[in-house]
């Protein structure tokens, strides 16, 4: 006897583990399921992370990058973006801004710069430590040495998206970046001891209902801290404009709710990236439909527009102050309240419950 809507969120809330056909049949669901889902998926937030959001403020410290991916703004190929590095004095300022703003992470994200070797990374990370903040880096796939520079130094997180687990569609979208390197990186990551937060992209070109399913297995398969999923949005400079997107809106919604139940102790952002697909409304959906994590981008004003990694970016004419007072809106708008603390991985704090 087929399973109902019902009985499959039913059991994903049990912990069962879902085939590929099962996702797929949530993914698609429309109406009065598609609440049933969201709702299901919230209700797991609320009971497993509580009802407060963590406030993880990102610094785009570099637009270079050495990579050709097919879809970014600012791959190396576009000769149309004006390259930045931002001042390690300006770095650090900022990063101290973030504090005072509420921030209990700074995100250090840039593109694969090889400007900035361990040594100089690991000194802007020192002095971020130094003012008791909780680190994640975002720079790209790195040597195991490099790695293990950057958690001796402080680091306590680090992002790597494995963008998708279809082998053939990474190697479209990353001609120079072998997704063998990727998920190396991320076992590295794991065992020097870093929270390891990864994800993908969703409506890739050619992408099916069943890729998307797979990928949400993965994640779980992956065991990650915190897991960073947004919508393919390809820039209009790119090979890859105007490609990618689902049919249905609805199914991105649906991959954030499936994130939750099949990974209940994860930190789940809600992507900037939601806003360009739902301008204004986009992250909010995500915060009702089982995330708890918002990224502010705290980038000084000068420096936004040539971080466009899509088009249609939100925030790019703000300041980092502008778009804390935003969140704190948005998020009293949604009954929400900014976390205190570093909201470290679930596995690390119920470890030092256990220990008490």
């Amino acid at each position: 006897m087929a399973k109902t809507i019902q009985d499959l969120i039913i059991g994903l809330k049990a912990g069962e583990l879902p085939t590929v056909e099962d996702l797929s049949q949530l993914l698609a669901v429309r109406g009065n399921d598609s609440r049933l889902l969201l709702q299901a998926a919230d209700s797991v937030r609320s009971a497993v992370m509580g009802n407060a959001v963590h406030i993880r403020g990102i610094i785009e410290f570099s637009n270079i990058c050495r990579n050709d991916c097919l879809y970014c703004g600012i791959r190396r190929s576009n000769k149309a973006v004006s390259r930045y590095r931002i001042p390690d004095e300006e770095i650090l300022e900022t990063a101290a801004h973030a504090k005072e703003w509420g921030c209990g992470t700074v995100v250090l994200q840039s593109g694969e710069d090889p400007y900035y070797v361990a040594e100089r990374i690991s000194k802007l990370v020192r002095a971020i430590h130094a003012m008791d903040l909780a680190i994640t880096l975002s720079l790209g796939v790195r040597p195991r040495a490099e790695l293990r520079a950057f958690r001796e130094a402080g680091a306590d997180r680090y992002l790597l998206r494995f963008e998708t687990s279809n082998r053939a569609h990474f190697a479209r979208l990353h001609p120079d970046a072998p997704i063998e390197d990727r998920i190396r990186c991320l076992s590295d990551l794991r065992e020097l001891g870093f929270q390891v937060g990864s994800g993908f992209m969703i409506g890739l070109p050619d992408a099916t209902l069943e890729d998307v399913a797979r990928d949400l297995l993965f994640t779980r398969q992956l065991q990650l801290d915190m897991i960073g999923c947004g919508p393919f949005l390809a820039h209009p400079d790119t090979p890859l404009r105007n490609s990618g997107q689902l049919p249905e809106k609805s199914v991105y919604y649906h991959v954030i709710a499936l994130l939750r139940l099949l990974n209940p102790h994860a930190h789940i952002p809600a992507t900037t990236a939601f806003d360009a697909l739902d301008k204004e409304s986009g992250r909010n959906r995500v915060l009702e439909g089982g995330a708890n994590v918002f990224m502010p981008n705290l980038t000084p004003g000068k420096y936004r527009k040539q971080y466009l990694l899509y088009p249609n970016k939100p925030c790019v004419d703000e300041e980092g102050g502008a778009c804390m007072l935003c969140i704190r809106g948005r998020l009293h708008s949604l009954g929400r309240e900014i976390a205190t603390g570093r909201g470290d991985a679930w596995r690390l704090t119920n470890a030092e419950r256990s220990n008490a």
